[in-house]
């Protein structure tokens, strides 16, 4: 992997877990010293708590009731500061955890800690990737740290390396998107807000005088202020010396002679763009490197970090012969769709803060639409894939009558296992719980489970079969569903995944449902064999 951002080093941990050895290599010292992203959405949460690193993450973040917030006004201080708390606990049902604010900075050194746990996984900050090339059964490159140049050769590259990606114009793909809406600052500061009333106090602030954005860091003393400036007019960001720094912030606040220390300035561009593929022969690109969103709804992060969790599973599955090359191909003709509808969400958000910043709504209006644009259930768990992974099962996809904020769970092939409680031995679980590194088989009937092992022996591809009662008590500790893991039951599991008494799921290692039926096999190894080699391109 190239860059050891959230997107690289949660790269590195998805395929560590998969047992595969990895070189990450980031040309800084260190992780992120900059905020950055705060945001954590559902979905992303999901997968941290499948790395066990859930309760660390929400340990170093804010408390989840200070996110409902946003605010817009004059500035934080002025008579025309109006709150309002985004509609966000109607979607908690959805999930065993929830969307989270915990800023990049502290997220980075988890993630870091993590990957490095891996067996696996050599992390190396300080050090650049200075030449790649491809060469015959994988890339070749040179790599450098401390004036030594190392020669590396791996079977595939993962470029993790921002908007500015290197590997993507050393490749030569392009990235559309509209001109650069913004170039923007961001001034990370120290000073005691504490004197705020509760009914000021947002985790983000949009303010018209001047235009600019106030970001909650550390619920404590970390804030930042986010403006812009106007290359066209001779703005630079050479013109943020500290005194100006000071001016804005101060004005932001509403508080002349607020006692401000201003932490850092970070110069960045507001765009919104999409490369034209995320593949080139052996090397891949994630993250920024693949698309940029503008950070209002604060999707950038989690979107690269849900292609490192599809990428990462299929480059497992080639490595280890369990599936053909072809499969890498669904990389893209699954991740580039989403990024591109998450870019365009971005830009709609975008347009609703350009529009308060320029007075065209009230403030009632612009707080109303920024709170309700903060639940995107919709958004991070509804999507669908739709790829040669995928075996359809002639079921139409879910329409909400809101896509962005509504989210309709459903274990239609493409789409996110949904969670449901289940009663096992020890207490209540998710579904989601129960989904690993390989491939699940969820059941209500026992022959598809006794298939399963056979369906791993025939495919190389390890298949972990999940039997699921129909009842709703706890099934007997006798019950054969013990051999497999639990027990479990559910009075309502086989009705919301649509596989009913007889059935089957299939669920793909980034849980998403790869295959599905509602009806029993008189040949149920075979059956799951078919769909296992068709799902992993494997002759």
């Amino acid at each position: 992997m190239v860059g050891g951002g959230p997107v690289g080093l949660s790269t590195a941990v998805e395929l560590s877990r998969h047992g595969i050895s990895t070189l990450l290599v980031e040309k800084h010292a260190g992780t992120a010293i900059f905020p950055k992203a705060r945001l954590i959405t559902t979905r992303t949460m999901e997968i941290f708590r499948s790395w066990g690193i859930q309760d660390e993450v929400e340990s170093a973040g804010m408390p989840r009731e200070e996110f409902l917030a946003v605010g817009v006004g004059s500035c934080l201080t002025a008579d025309d500061f109006v709150r309002s708390a985004a509609a966000l606990q109607r979607d908690a049902p959805h999930s065993p955890t929830y969307t989270f604010l915990c800023s990049q900075d502290l997220l980075e050194v988890i993630l870091r800690r993590r990957a490095e746990k891996g067996p696996a996984a050599d992390v190396r900050f300080g050090t650049a990737m200075t030449s790649m090339r491809e060469v015959a059964g994988g890339v070749e490159a040179v790599v450098s740290a401390g004036g030594r140049e190392t020669l590396v050769r791996c079977r595939y590259l993962v470029a993790a390396d921002g908007s500015r990606s290197g590997v993507r114009d050393r490749l030569g793909i392009k990235a559309e998107g509209p001109p650069v809406l913004g170039h923007m600052i961001s001034i990370m500061f120290e000073a005691d807000l504490g004197f705020l009333p509760p009914e000021r106090r947002a985790a983000l602030s949009f303010l018209r005088d001047p235009p600019c954005a106030v970001e909650a860091v550390d619920h404590g003393r970390r804030w930042m202020v986010q403006t812009g400036y106007e290359p066209e007019e001779g703005g630079s960001p050479a013109d943020f010396t500290e005194e100006v720094c000071l001016a804005a912030v101060r004005a932001a606040v509403g508080v002349p002679d607020l006692p401000v220390e201003i932490l850092g300035v970070l110069p960045w561009l507001q765009q919104a763009k999409v490369a034209d593929g995320f593949q080139s022969g052996r090397v891949f690109l994630a993250g920024d490197a693949a698309h940029v969103a503008t950070p209002q709804g604060g999707f950038g992060m989690n979107c690269g970090i849900q292609d490192a969790h599809n990428l990462a599973w299929k480059l497992a599955a080639v490595l280890r012969g369990a599936a053909g090359p072809a499969l890498l191909d669904t990389y893209t003709a699954e991740r580039r769709p989403i990024a591109a509808r998450t870019v365009d969400e971005s830009l709609t958000n975008a347009l609703i803060t350009f529009q308060m910043m320029e007075g065209r709504l009230s403030m009632r209006e612009a707080v109303d639409q920024q709170a309700g644009r903060r639940s995107c259930e919709g958004l991070v768990l509804g999507f669908g894939y739709d790829s040669a992974a995928v075996i359809p099962d002639g079921t139409q996809a879910p329409a909400p009558g809101d896509p962005y904020r509504v989210y309709v769970p459903s274990a239609r092939p493409g789409h996110r296992a949904p969670h449901v409680w289940l009663t096992g031995p020890d207490g209540p679980v998710s579904t989601l719980d129960l989904l690993g590194p390989c491939f699940t088989l969820l059941t209500a009937n026992p022959s598809w489970s006794s298939a399963a092992h056979a369906t791993t022996r025939r495919t190389g591809c390890a298949l972990t079969p999940i039997e699921i009662l129909p009842d709703g008590g706890a099934p007997a500790a006798t019950s054969r569903v013990t051999e497999y893991g639990g027990p479990y039951a559910s009075a309502t599991w086989a009705t919301e995944y649509g596989a009913g008494a007889a059935g089957a799921v299939l669920v793909r290692p980034d849980g998403h449902v790869a295959w599905r039926t509602a009806t029993a096999s008189d040949d149920p190894e075979h059956t799951l064999t078919t769909a296992l080699t068709t799902i992993l391109a494997k002759p």
